[in-house]
């Protein structure tokens, strides 16, 4: 059975770096992504990566301090973020797309995480 486990999440002071963790399992061949949700908004596409790992896919506001990547046994995906800003703040989730073509719509996704909480203060 696929499933997708967030983890990572916290508190973190404006500046600082958190790593966000995505844990895989009875997934095989699938584009892993993360998005991140606000209240009362649709998901925002952060970052995605391909199966194998050597492609990576990034909105633009999450060029130069966001980081995807995955372990070598493609177990788990990481979102590093750095220099942490208010406008961060969201739940983070983690969703997996069977085409492996990642795409920035939530909608092509066919599994999700539960999400974690990022909460940035300022």
């Amino acid at each position: 059975q696929a499933q997708l486990v967030e983890s990572g999440g916290g508190l973190v002071q404006a500046g600082g770096s958190l790593r966000l963790s995505c844990a895989l399992s009875g997934l095989s061949r699938y584009a892993i992504a993360w998005f991140r949700q606000t209240p009362g908004k649709e998901r925002e596409f952060v970052a995605a990566i391909t199966w194998s790992g050597r492609d990576t896919y990034y909105a633009n506001f999450a060029k130069g301090r966001f980081t995807i990547s995955k372990n070598s046994a493609k177990t788990t995906v990481y979102l590093q973020i750095d220099n942490l800003r208010p406008e961060d703040t969201a739940v983070y989730l983690c969703a997996a797309d069977r085409t492996n073509l990642p795409s920035s719509s939530p909608r092509i996704y066919d599994y999700w995480g539960q999400g974690t909480q990022v909460t940035v203060s300022s």
